[in-house]
């Protein structure tokens, strides 16, 4: 009876998610609250959802502080200076361009914001890669895989999702993933030189603009571009900035302190360096309020979404009939098997669906063969690169729009590029173990 209720719950709440009838923090709330009353559990449900709460409060401070630092070095400038040198060095030269996307791709989506990261290379390298006519798709391509790998990052959407639903450290899912993150991004700077070498090759002999007149993108264009105040810049610090992010990034790498610690440091250091005035850190703080708050509830509510599904017993129950109907042969192999299954679990659902619906049955059913929360959660992250061709995602039909290609020319072009990359990452998940064969 347990199991059927589980079942039927993330059905509902998976079929309301993708028919977009609920958001997700509608859901992650209401859907649990009435299994638990159909149950004849409806009292003690608040009681299970404060102890869902309580295990993913860590992941939410994380969260909101990452949110507010990274907020506060964009409204500083400091990635500004650097687009502008990465752009006056592409030059003419399509080998550069797509090097140059790359690279620019890789900084800027330290923040864990796509759309944030999509409007500045669409500012400050898409009209070169029009001007030298290197096809379209292949910027949308590079700029996809890049994003995608650093989107592991703790601070990132799906590894925060994972973080709250399997109640885990998210430090103990990205240290471990690093190996296979630095393999993607080699291979993903690998497909850049072989795009670039293609298209220098296609069109050479074509009559281009000279590197003297080379475009660079004015500061006011960037500025709208990070969606920044030009009051907020601080263009006097930016050394001070790299050195203060590059000394953070280096403390969560070596686990120096919990990562929430590290980020309320770095967030009041951030504030205090940039912005001694107390008016504008209040209005630094305003400004990313907003992004704030909509990760912060979510994260919450999956708490509150996973307590109940523990307290009332149906985790327990769902993962036991996972388990007796798995084939004996395949259950050590669950991390392995999930992580092959990531992609095309995550391509035809969404993120919401399958992190908060789909993830803690096959984590609960991973315990029963020693496979621990943490590996299977790493698992689940491997196949976020097939999720950015998935016609689910909102953000794929702004990049096209943008861009100006169809959504299949797009999956057409992309989708065996991003199964190699995909594969590669998974091999090197294995063979260092952060990921169970």
């Amino acid at each position: 009876m347990l199991a059927i209720s589980g079942f039927t719950m993330i059905v509902v709440f998976m079929a309301l998610i993708m028919m977009k009838r609920v958001s997700a923090l509608v859901g992650l709330i209401l859907v649990p609250l009435l299994a638990a009353i159909l149950l004849g559990k409806g009292l003690g449900a608040g009681g299970m959802m404060l102890d869902g709460i309580k295990e993913v409060a860590p992941t939410a401070v994380l969260l909101v502080f990452a949110i507010f630092y990274f907020g506060i070095m964009i409204d500083a400038g400091l990635f500004q200076p650097l687009v502008t040198r990465i752009v006056r060095w592409v030059g003419n030269d399509p080998l550069r361009a797509t090097l140059g996307l790359t690279a620019l791709v890789a900084i800027i989506s330290l923040d864990g914001d796509g759309t944030t990261t999509l409007l500045v290379t669409v500012v400050a390298l898409l009209p070169v890669f029009r001007r030298l006519g290197i096809n379209s798709l292949i910027f949308l391509t590079l700029g996809g895989l890049c994003g995608s790998i650093l989107n592991m990052t703790p601070w990132g959407g799906p590894a925060a999702r994972v973080a709250a639903v399997l109640k885990v450290s998210p430090n103990a899912l990205f240290v471990p993933l690093l190996p296979a993150m630095a393999a993607g991004l080699a291979a993903t700077f690998a497909l850049a030189w072989y795009f670039g070498v293609r298209e220098r090759r296609r069109l050479a002999g074509r009559d281009v603009e000279t590197s003297e007149t080379v475009t660079v993108p004015d500061d006011n264009s960037l500025v709208a571009a990070f969606e920044s105040d030009p009051a907020a810049l601080r263009p006097r610090l930016i050394w001070v900035n790299v050195a203060m992010t590059v000394v953070l990034m280096l403390a969560v790498i070596l686990h120096l302190a919990p990562l929430p610690a590290l980020f309320m440091t770095g967030t009041a250091l951030a504030l205090m360096i940039n912005y001694p005035k107390l008016s504008d850190q209040r209005a630094r703080l305003v400004n990313h309020a907003g992004n704030v708050l909509n990760t912060a509830i979510l994260v919450l509510a999956a708490g509150a979404f996973t307590g109940v599904l523990t307290g009332t017993g149906m985790l327990d129950a769902m993962a036991g009939s996972i388990v007796s109907g798995l084939p004996q042969a395949l259950g050590p192999h669950l991390g392995f098997v999930t992580a092959v299954l990531a992609s095309p679990l995550t391509f035809f659902m969404s993120n919401d669906a399958f992190y908060f619906g789909v993830l803690p049955v096959i984590a609960k059913s991973g315990q029963t063969y020693g496979i621990s929360p943490e590996a299977i959660g790493r698992a689940s992250l491997l196949g976020l690169q097939i999720h950015g061709l998935s016609p689910l995602v909102a953000a794929v039909y702004l990049k096209c729009a943008l861009v100006d290609v169809e959504l299949g020319d797009l999956q057409r072009f992309a989708l065996k590029y991003y199964l190699l990359i995909t594969a590669i990452i998974i091999a090197v998940a294995l063979l260092t173990g952060a990921v169970p064969a």
